[in-house]
């Protein structure tokens, strides 16, 4: 039975509905785990956002698993059972043999088959923070006798290097959108989908390219989103934080093109799809997956490569931040737009940037015998 949203706030449905399919998957993992994490489960409620929330209860969940499993500490049957006399017992020790030792390498059975699951470095840390976060709070609760955060080892996370970040060259763009707009490069049968979605294929793209939108802030776009007479349209950023964006001349073009011309009127739809801009043939909203799918495509073509190895939606939103700073925008203009929490991430896009600079200055010499200013002297 669908459930009903009576919304009092101005986000839209869509939003709504899914920060709370979230709320309730934190509350099923709460119900998991031992009651004397309460006022912890209250003090994420206050503190972070509705993923992040998330992200730190499945990691402790998975923590407290691992404590049934091993006997460690605990006769406990399953993690709700754990009792806060037998938590108080936990060292550091314990936490950087877990992180460390069985969270780096670790089998698990599934389906009847045995699963090999291996973490890098950066998921590591991220679960290093989930429990850091816990017995931090717990000491501070006065529910543990003291703070054992300080003895949990460094996790060091490499440097992501600016070479090492995927995008596409300015020409691979102007290929993708060439491929989206005449078909060029597809297949039989991917032309015969293509020719029923092209318009909106081509929308979504450009949206990607123009803003580097993050794929969920794209997917919950919906045509309540756009005001076209003030020349904005509104996305809902991590936190949930709501934010204008301006509209460009081209932007609007293609998306009234699709609305107009492609899109499922609204008679044809559902209450549920019927505001969503982007639409799937079953008339539906696109899910993630059928997003990913299409970039990957569309970016395979332009790159001359297999459909697996095509680039995700998250390399277009570096291929954004890549081709503004080539453009001559600041990196913190394009740090604001990218909503991008620290200027570093932003600086990583600047690669080119820096290289172009340097070609500049090498044919820039002053001192070139048959040059001045880079002109040909002719005396």
């Amino acid at each position: 039975m669908s459930t009903k949203i009576h919304n009092k706030s101005s986000k839209p449905d869509n939003i709504v509905a899914r920060d709370n399919g979230i709320i309730d998957e934190c509350e099923a993992i709460e119900s998991a785990l031992p009651k004397f994490m309460r006022d912890y489960f209250i003090f994420l409620k206050g503190s972070v956002a509705v993923t992040t929330r998330r992200a730190y209860l499945q990691d402790i969940l998975f923590f407290c698993n691992y404590l049934v499993e091993t006997d460690l500490y605990t006769n406990a049957e399953k993690a709700s059972d754990i009792t806060i006399d037998e938590f108080k017992e936990i060292t550091s020790r314990d936490i950087n043999l877990f992180i460390g030792d069985y969270c780096n390498r670790y089998y698990k059975n599934i389906n009847d088959g045995r699963v090999l699951f291996e973490n890098n470095n950066r998921s590591l840390s991220r679960k290093k923070s989930s429990l850091s976060t816990l017995f931090k709070f717990m000491f501070r609760n006065e529910q543990l006798p003291s703070d054992i955060t300080g003895g949990f080892n460094p996790i060091k996370l490499q440097k992501t290097q600016p070479d090492a970040i995927k995008r596409l060259e300015i020409d691979e763009v102007a290929m993708m959108l060439d491929t989206v707009q005449n078909g060029t490069g597809l297949t039989d049968k991917e032309k015969d989908y293509w020719l029923k979605t092209r318009l909106r294929d081509k929308a979504i793209l450009v949206l990607f390219v123009t803003y580097g939108l993050r794929l969920s802030e794209l997917r919950e776009l919906n045509i309540s989103s756009f005001n076209f007479s003030r020349g904005v349209f509104v996305i809902y950023r991590k936190r949930g934080k709501e934010v204008q964006m301006p509209i460009n001349d081209a932007c609007e073009k293609v998306i009234l093109d699709y609305i107009e011309n492609e899109r499922a009127k609204n008679d044809e739809l559902d209450n549920e799809n019927e505001d969503a801009l982007f639409l799937s043939l079953q008339k539906k909203r696109m899910t993630t997956r059928s997003i990913r799918d299409l970039v990957k495509k569309y970016t395979s073509i332009a790159m001359g490569t297999s459909r697996s190895h095509g680039y995700s939606p998250h390399k277009l939103r570096a291929t954004a931040a890549t081709s503004m700073i080539e453009t001559g925008f600041s990196i913190y203009d394009v740090q604001n737009l990218l909503d991008h929490d620290n200027v570093t991430t932003t600086q990583l896009y600047s690669a080119h940037r820096k290289n172009s600079k340097r070609e500049i200055v090498k044919n820039f010499d002053w001192l070139d015998e048959d040059s001045v200013l880079g002109v040909k002297r002719n005396d």
